[in-house]
C-alpha cells in the first residue's frame, strides 16, 4: 500500500534457486499472497537454472512480465517466445560482464532489457560503473533498430548512480537497499522522494 501511495508502478520480484546464484529469495507462497493485495505490475526476475520450467507457474501466480538471464541459455528466441505464448511481457537480464552485442538479434522481440549493475545474488554489492556504457550501447541499438524497449537497471541504484544511468538511456530503475529500502526513513516517504528524484532528471 505504501508503494502504491508513493506512485511506484511495478514490483520487481527476485526469484533465486540457490544454483544459478548462491542465494535464495522470494518463494511462490509469498507471491501468491501478494498478488490479490495490489494492482502494481509484477516483474518476476528469474535467477534460476532452466528458467523455462518456471514460466507457466509464475504466469499463473500473476506475473505481468517475466525476465530471465541470457547467461547459460543458448535458445533465447525459443525462451522469449515461450513467455509471449503465455500472454506475458518478456525481458532478458544481463550480468555486468555480459556483452550486449547479441541483443541486436533479439531486441525486436523484447519488452525489457535488464542490465545488472552488480553481480546478481546478494544485496549491498559494489556498483559496476562500466555498465553505464553498456546501457548506452543498448539504447543506441534500440534507436538504430527503431525498437521501443525498456532498459532497466538493478543493483546499487541510488541518487548517486541514477543520473548517469538515465543519461545513458535507462528508463526503469529497480530501487533496493541503496535507496527506498535502506530503513533510514518511512518506506512511503523514501519511495515517493526517490520516484520524484528520478522523474526530475
Amino acid at each position: 500500500r505504501k508503494l502504491e501511495r508513493a506512485g511506484i508502478e511495478m514490483l520487481h520480484i527476485d526469484i533465486m534457486d540457490g544454483v544459478f546464484v548462491p542465494n535464495f529469495a522470494i518463494g511462490t507462497n509469498l507471491l501468491k499472497k501478494l498478488r490479490p493485495q495490489t494492482s502494481l505490475l509484477f516483474d518476476v526476475h528469474l535467477m534460476v537454472v532452466n528458467p523455462e520450467a518456471h514460466f507457466s507457474l509464475f504466469a499463473q501466480l500473476g506475473a505481468d512480465s517475466i525476465t530471465f538471464h541470457a547467461e547459460g541459455n543458448p535458445r533465447l528466441h525459443h525462451l522469449v517466445d515461450a513467455v509471449k505464448r503465455l500472454g506475458k511481457k518478456v525481458g532478458i537480464a544481463l550480468n555486468p560482464s555480459t556483452s550486449p552485442e547479441f541483443l541486436r538479434y533479439l531486441l525486436p522481440y523484447l519488452d525489457l532489457v535488464l542490465c545488472m549493475t552488480v553481480d546478481p545474488g546478494f544485496v549491498g554489492q559494489r556498483f559496476v560503473p562500466e555498465v553505464v556504457a553498456k546501457v548506452e550501447v543498448i539504447r543506441k541499438m534500440s534507436l538504430e533498430l527503431g525498437v521501443a524497449v525498456d532498459i532497466a537497471v538493478d543493483g546499487g541504484i541510488s541518487e548517486e548512480t541514477v543520473p548517469r544511468l538515465k543519461r545513458a538511456g535507462a528508463n526503469v530503475f529497480v530501487a533496493g537497499t541503496s535507496s527506498i529500502f535502506s530503513g533510514r526513513e518511512d518506506l512511503e516517504v523514501a519511495a515517493r522522494r526517490f520516484r520524484e528524484f528520478c522523474e526530475r532528471l
